[in-house]
C-alpha cells in the first residue's frame, strides 16, 4: 500500500506557473505508474498525465500537451507536475494517484491510490 500526499498547489495568474509535488510513503514507489488527474468544480475528475515506472516514458490530455510535464524521482519517491502557461480552466483541484497495473491506463477507475489533492487556482 502507499499513501500520496499532494503540496504546492495555489493562487496563480494566467500564464503564470506552477510546480505541484506528490511524497509517496513506502518503499515500492518505482512499481507504480503515476497519474496526475484534475477535478474542476461541477465536473468529473480528469486524465491530465502520467509517467511510467522507471520515468521514460509520458503521456498528457490534450488540454494540458506542451503545458505541463510530468516527472518522477524514485529516490525521493516524489512524482512532480511543472504547470506552464497557466490558463484559467486550469482551475482545479489536482489529485496523484499511483496504479499497480499496466501504463496504458489513463481511466482514474484503474489507479488504486490517490492523494488527498491540492487547489490550483488561476486568476484571468
Amino acid at each position: 500500500q502507499v499513501q500520496l500526499v499532494e503540496s504546492g498547489g495555489g493562487l496563480v495568474q494566467a500564464g503564470g506557473s506552477l510546480t505541484l509535488s506528490c511524497a509517496a510513503s513506502g518503499r515500492t514507489f518505482s512499481s507504480y505508474v503515476m497519474g496526475w488527474f484534475r477535478q474542476a468544480p461541477g465536473k468529473e475528475r480528469e486524465f491530465a498525465a502520467k509517467i511510467s515506472r522507471g520515468g521514460s516514458n509520458t503521456a498528457y490530455a490534450d488540454s494540458v500537451k506542451g503545458r505541463f510535464t510530468i516527472s518522477r524521482d524514485n529516490a525521493k519517491n516524489t512524482v512532480y507536475l511543472r504547470m506552464n502557461s497557466l490558463k484559467p480552466e486550469d482551475t482545479a483541484v489536482y489529485y496523484c494517484a499511483a496504479a499497480r497495473g499496466p501504463y496504458t491506463v489513463t481511466d482514474a477507475r484503474s489507479y488504486d491510490y490517490w492523494g488527498q489533492g491540492t487547489q490550483v487556482t488561476v486568476s484571468s
